[in-house]
């Protein structure tokens, strides 16, 4: 049985009332027919294979967080604590909305690499300890499963986490803004200090619809998430992990898609059915962690990489 609780982050820095993440947190849960169950609606965390490894979801801009639920339910089902957020907060160009945040002092190039680039993940991370579920959470084994511009601040920030021992992101990569003083084309060194898992759908339209913020042509620029895959990450021996998705598009790892915020307008159609991909996507991910954050055997990531809807696996 899964069941979810609420609870809160302060954002250190953020101006009121622009200051708070609202968390839910997902876990394996047991009745006990008690009735505090019964008037409440809360039910304790299972015991048996507590403390639970922490995978923490870091969501795209203005893709709220019950896009991500399908997710975080699939993987407290295999085991985790997973939690998701959302935080209003200060997008580009005075904007607010659903952001992971980005310090744009720490993303330009006389700081970046000296600091996280996201507020957000500390002050999660941090609450965590605090929340009600603190004590069958094992808050020394998080992994971080970032989307579109979240997964970009977590490859840029998880090594100064050291908690963080996976690092996932889906349609995602490092490119920096010419904006931010980076010469175009520019593709940083990810900030992380352990294995990653780079996923991207074949069928991704928002990447390129994003082009010339780092000075590029759509139709003639490499594939930036490839381009990330070989240029931002060392080589760990094959576990560091490339997989495209057949038909899959950005929004191949949200559900439902919100066609009311965000920037699926500029999507691609997928041509796989989503529910498919969804299922190989949890599939891998869910093994991926299950390697790296509760040191099992590779069988099963094996097994789930076999999937037909799986376009290319690289490794390094």
């Amino acid at each position: 049985m899964i069941r979810s609780i609420w609870w809160a982050a302060t954002i250190p820095g953020a101006d009121k009332p622009f200051d708070t993440a609202h968390l839910r947190i997902y876990y394996p849960a047991v009745a006990t027919g008690s009735d505090q169950e019964r008037l409440t609606g809360v039910f304790p965390a299972d015991p048996a294979q507590a403390p639970y490894p922490v995978a923490l979801i870091v969501s795209g801009v203005n893709v709220g967080q019950e896009a991500y639920r399908w997710l975080a339910t699939e993987l407290a089902g295999r085991g985790f604590i997973a939690v998701t957020y959302d935080w209003v907060g200060e997008l580009f160009g005075g904007l607010k909305g659903i952001t992971p945040g980005v310090i744009l002092d720490a993303a330009r190039p006389d700081s970046y690499g000296t600091q996280p680039t996201t507020p957000s993940v500390p002050a999660v991370l941090e609450a965590l300890a605090e929340s009600p579920l603190a004590e069958v959470m094992d808050l020394d084994k998080v992994g971080l499963v970032g989307h579109s511009a979240g997964g970009t601040v977590v490859l840029q920030s998880a090594r100064f986490f050291p908690s963080v021992k996976a690092v996932a992101a889906y349609g995602t990569h490092t490119m920096v803004a010419t904006m931010l003083g980076w010469p175009a084309g520019t593709v940083v060194p990810a900030q992380v200090a352990s294995p990653v898992l780079l996923m991207a759908g074949s069928q991704d339209g928002v990447i390129n619809g994003s082009a010339d913020r780092y000075g590029e042509e759509a139709t003639s620029r490499q594939d930036p998430i490839s381009r990330t895959f070989d240029e931002a990450l060392p080589d760990r021996n094959g576990a560091n992990l490339q997989v495209t998705f057949a038909g899959a598009n950005h929004f191949g790892i949200v559900h439902p898609v919100d066609e009311t915020a965000a920037r699926a307008f500029l999507d691609l159609p997928a041509t796989t059915d989503p529910a498919v991909t969804r299922a190989a996507l949890a599939d891998v991910l869910a093994a991926f962690l299950d390697v790296h954050l509760r040191s099992l055997p590779g069988d099963a990531l094996d097994k789930a990489l076999q999937s037909s809807d799986i376009a290319a696996i690289r490794r390094r």
